[in-house]
């Protein structure tokens, strides 16, 4: 991986000297499962871009309760609120397997936002972000759990008929915004009344359920 193609694809209106300015002072740190990029409240002297694996952004709570607000894919960008609004991290992020993310720091991006294409580019990205956090609220308020399990599974992994979740029980549930027993509950419901059916950690749904969830667009759809 050539860590100037990578950002060539993220940042498309880099002209040639701005992107090897990047070049030189980015770089690309591995990450293990379950090791923390930084917590809520670190100051912030950079932001990421993931290029492999998959991260967890969450908030904890003053009584420790974890709420999951996104789970990253590749070319992905997280932590860039320390750009404009505030230097210290207002969540954490956690690697939930191996993973690859480009560290870009603060301070040598903000002098690339005077090039106006580029300043253009990058807010659209930010008030793409924006939307999907409108969307979560409305997403965690509208739907039910069930409702909130079912598109989980269809955003993250499509429509199928079986799936086999890369994450635990536990991190799913703060996903969707419950609690581990209210999901342990809804899964033996779906079972009992022959929804699903769970073999290890292969869950297989009825053919055609997953149909009265996809009728309108899923939070994030039309984020890149």
């Amino acid at each position: 991986m050539e860590l100037a193609d990578v950002l060539r694809q993220a940042f498309p209106s880099l002209d040639e000297h701005s992107l090897a300015l990047m070049t030189q002072c980015c770089r690309v740190k591995e990450y293990a499962k379950n090791q923390v990029l930084f917590l809520e409240g670190d100051k912030g002297d950079a932001f990421f871009l993931l290029v492999q694996g998959a991260v967890k952004i969450y908030k904890t709570s003053p009584s420790g309760q974890e709420t999951v607000l996104k789970l990253l894919s590749p070319g992905t960008f997280f932590g860039e609120v320390i750009l404009f609004e505030q230097r210290e991290y207002p969540v954490s992020a956690v690697a939930l397997s191996g993973s690859l993310a480009v560290q870009i720091p603060r301070e040598q991006f903000m002098s690339l936002l005077d090039n106006r294409r580029f300043r253009n580019e990058f807010i659209t990205m930010l008030m793409a972000k924006q939307r999907y956090l409108t969307e979560r609220i409305l997403y965690l308020t509208s739907y039910d759990v069930e409702e909130r399990f079912f598109r989980f599974l269809i955003e993250r992994y499509g429509i199928r008929n079986s799936y086999a979740p890369d994450i635990s029980k536990k991190e799913i549930a703060s996903v969707i915004g419950t609690i581990p027993e209210t999901l342990s509950r809804l899964l033996d419901r779906l079972k009992r009344q022959g929804t699903i059916s769970v073999s290890g950690n292969i869950l297989q749904v009825q053919p055609d359920y997953l149909e009265q969830f996809t009728w309108e667009g899923l939070p994030g759809d039309d984020i890149p």
